[in-house]
């Protein structure tokens, strides 16, 4: 039988813990700041880019990951008789899946499959978890993949926006929209659908609120939900935010695993600080 590892880029925004649990490999995207690259997740922080950014005016730029970093990370297993599961970002965001299936051609022995998450943050991380499931019970890599990309559309992916002063400044909304939601204290929630971003619906109010608000507007939804996990990811949302919407989730008395992670420096320079997104399996 072939070996299996499961790999993801950075963007899955998965906690370190959750990575050694499932021994799955990260593929860091790069951050780029006054013309110098960071990887995500190693050498530069939410934080560090938060205060670059209200410094600059601007949000930094981000890159795939880098065909030198992706062959440092896959190659060892070359030899190894290893079938390797790549995730990645969602290919309209980003060429991070042509970067693993460039190196996958060089591989002379391990087999190489590439999925295109069609999503980012826990949305990716959610998927790479059942995958890695999958294959402690001794399924063959194609019949993960196949299921996992069959599983796919059935991912639900949202999260809640504090401000689009950030969004704004990296390009994905003009100014005016920016200074005009700031004003009327509006809170945007972004959905993810078939790879892409949109505008699901605007709530008013201060964070906290609108949050609670969210949450309690997806209780049908998670209350039909595959009940294997739930993700709740944040940039570095205040822990009263965080901790009532996790005992929000206990209190459905549905899920049989409650996750809560914070999003990497990639996902979190483009969202902002207080952001806060819940993330699951649709039944």
């Amino acid at each position: 039988m072939r070996k299996i590892k499961i790999m993801a880029d950075s963007t899955c925004d998965l906690s370190q813990e959750l990575l050694d649990r499932y021994d799955i490999s990260i593929l860091p995207l790069y951050i780029v700041m006054d013309e110098k690259s960071y990887l995500d997740g190693i050498e530069t922080t939410p934080g560090e880019i938060y205060a670059w950014s209200d410094r600059c005016g601007k949000t930094p730029k981000t890159a795939a990951v880098g065909i030198d970093v992706a062959e440092r990370i896959m190659k060892p297993y070359d030899q190894e008789n290893t079938d390797l599961i790549m995730f990645g970002i969602s290919e309209a965001m980003s060429s991070t899946c042509n970067v693993f299936r460039l190196v996958g051609k060089e591989m002379e022995h391990a087999r190489v499959f590439v999925i295109n998450s069609k999503n980012l943050s826990t949305g990716i991380g959610i998927q790479v978890l059942r995958a890695a499931q999958m294959a402690r019970t001794g399924m063959d890599a194609q019949t993960i993949v196949s299921a996992i990309e069959e599983a796919r559309k059935k991912v639900r992916a949202s999260f809640v926006i504090d401000t689009l002063v950030y969004l704004q400044r990296g390009g994905r909304c003009n100014a005016v929209t920016a200074l005009l939601a700031g004003a009327l204290r509006l809170k945007p929630q972004i959905s993810v659908v078939n790879g892409e971003m949109g505008v699901a619906r605007k709530f008013r109010g201060n964070i906290e609120a609108v949050i609670r608000k969210y949450a309690g507007e997806l209780e049908s939804d998670l209350k039909a939900a595959d009940p294997q996990r739930v993700f709740i990811t944040h940039s570095g949302a205040p822990d009263q935010i965080v901790n009532s919407v996790y005992e929000y989730l206990q209190s459905l008395e549905h899920f049989e695993e409650i996750l809560i992670t914070q999003a990497g420096s990639v996902i979190s320079s483009h969202c902002g600080p207080n952001t806060l997104g819940i993330l699951f399996y649709e039944r």
